[in-house]
């Protein structure tokens, strides 16, 4: 009898922890979900994993991560800066870095970009890095023109200098004769997302087949920007690169890809 009285009390307390055991989460942001297929602390040789775009542009590695510098003359395209991963990714991608700005201007953009390939009209091939020399000169229209890319302007104001800033989409190529606002991705985040100089911003940008999403963290305050592109062309493939227009400037670390 008391042995029977102990393998019931013992069954009941199996089956309670089983009962209160919390259940695992499932969310489509976390480590369980991405896989790691990209890593760069942004300290060391930025060769070994980038490639640029631009004859002006300087990058420099520091312990405080990647220095990434435009051209100093503004209006002139020799000045544009774009550094390329030098691997693709495929299927849905989810991009992490930190981000300081550096540059006192109002004006310009930084552009993120998200799976380019080439159009493959003509010498632009699929591989964009076999068309590199022609972008030696990194003016605008040799990407909005010739590549299949999501882009994400951040870190972005308008041309005039009034102090006008944004985030924004758009997706690659843009057709002949067709306006550049044509390529916009609604909605447009007018005076919102906006970046001071010197202050550390992490960095999460997610593209999957129906989203595309831009997050930007400081100090526990964060802004997100969503666009639906369950419509819009999809892209499957391509590389990941950073656009600085002339005279921009920032500072980036611990820059990371993850894929599905």
């Amino acid at each position: 009898m008391k042995w029977n009285v102990f393998l019931l009390v013992f069954l009941v307390l199996v089956v309670s922890c089983k009962t209160n055991k919390p259940l695992k989460e499932k969310n489509s942001d976390t480590q369980d979900d991405w896989k790691l297929a990209f890593q760069d602390d942004c300290t060391k040789d930025w060769t070994k994993q980038w490639t640029l775009d631009g004859l002006i542009a300087t990058v420099e590695n520091t312990k405080e991560g990647m220095h990434f510098k435009a051209g100093p003359e503004a209006y002139n395209d020799a000045h544009h800066a774009v550094l390329w991963t030098k691997n693709s990714y495929t299927g849905d991608v989810k991009i992490e870095f930190d981000y300081i700005k550096t540059d006192d201007e109002n004006r310009f953009v930084n552009i993120l970009y998200i799976q380019a390939t080439g159009d493959e009209e003509g010498v632009h091939e699929k591989d964009i890095s076999k068309w590199k020399k022609k972008r030696e000169v990194p003016a605008m229209r040799q990407y909005f023109e010739n590549m299949n890319v999501f882009h994400i302007s951040y870190a972005a104001f308008g041309n005039k200098g009034d102090g006008f800033y944004y985030v924004r989409s758009r997706r690659y190529p843009k057709a002949k004769g067709q306006p550049f606002n044509a390529i916009v991705v609604e909605p447009s985040y007018d005076e919102q997302g906006f970046f001071e100089k010197g202050k550390k911003y992490h960095i999460t940008a997610i593209k999957s087949k129906d989203t595309l999403s831009f997050k930007m963290e400081n100090e526990g305050n964060e802004e997100t920007f969503k666009w639906d592109i369950s419509k819009v062309k999809p892209i499957q493939e391509g590389r990941i690169g950073i656009r600085h227009m002339y005279r921009r400037s920032a500072i980036y670390k611990n820059f990371k890809v993850y894929k599905k």
